[in-house]
């Protein structure tokens, strides 16, 4: 569903505009780290040894990429550290206890979860407000969006209240494509506003960015998919500045 390349160009498009950004990698795979240039296989700390409390999470981050966020790397030794996870009273919560500790340091912090719901993920939930759903315009894809909002729903129940779907992007979009625009059609009817009107178009430069260890911003500025990416950053921010905005007002200036 392009979760990891949205994490990555989202950070990257969010630093661009003088945000202070940390891009946290949550899935073993540890594609978000390589896709930021970092080899994983060479790491001594990890987001891993964070979550198990290990190690400090300003101690794992590495600084200052070229992109311009900060990342909390993530290799194949976040399987051990769920495990620990798993066995832990109120493991569900580390994350989150972990970012308290630097949350004065940045205006957005974005974690790049698994693509299957585990402690893991439940982590990754528990420590957002924010949950943004990058989704292709497939129906198989609709099918998993119904599922994923409803244990949203659910650990906003149980878990975090604070816990909300800020949007919906459309991925891979092509125009052309009748089912893409049916998708879209049903996915506007569903959730209104909350589907960004930024979409992702597939692009081959944005395609061929991982590869290089970069966003497409970095990668090829001018490409469709950094242009688009940048456009989601400021729809994003466009938002948030109105959320704000709207929390400062009484409840009779709101109406």
């Amino acid at each position: 569903m392009g979760k990891t390349t949205t994490s990555i160009n989202l950070a990257a498009s969010l630093a661009h505009h003088g945000k202070r950004v940390l891009l946290i990698d949550l899935d073993p795979q540890g594609n978000a780290t390589t896709g930021s240039g970092i080899d994983k296989t060479g790491l001594d700390v990890t987001s891993g040894e964070v979550l198990t409390g290990e190690v400090d999470i300003a101690e794992a981050t590495i600084p200052k990429l070229a992109a311009g966020y900060d990342l909390l790397p993530a290799n194949g030794d976040l399987t051990a550290a769920e495990v620990h996870l798993v066995r832990t009273q109120s493991g569900e919560r580390n994350l989150y206890g972990a970012l308290k500790k630097v949350s004065d340091r940045y205006d957005f912090a974005i974690i790049d979860c698994p693509p299957a719901l585990n402690m893991l993920t439940v982590n990754a939930l528990s420590a957002s407000e924010n949950v943004i759903v990058p989704m292709q315009c497939e129906y198989y894809a609709l099918e998993g969006l119904s599922a994923l909002i409803s244990t949203i729903a659910s650990i906003g129940k149980s878990i975090n209240p604070r816990l909300r779907v800020e949007g919906i992007l459309r991925t891979m979009y092509d125009p052309r494509s009748s089912l893409t625009n049916e998708v879209s059609n049903q996915l506007h009817e569903h959730f209104g506003d909350r589907v960004y009107q930024t979409v992702i178009p597939r692009n081959v430069r944005l395609a061929e960015a991982p590869s290089y260890g970069q966003p497409a911003l970095l990668y090829d500025r001018y490409s469709k998919g950094a242009v688009a990416y940048l456009g989601m950053a400021e729809e994003l921010l466009r938002r948030a500045q109105r959320r704000n905005g709207d929390n400062q007002k009484t409840p009779e200036e709101r109406l």
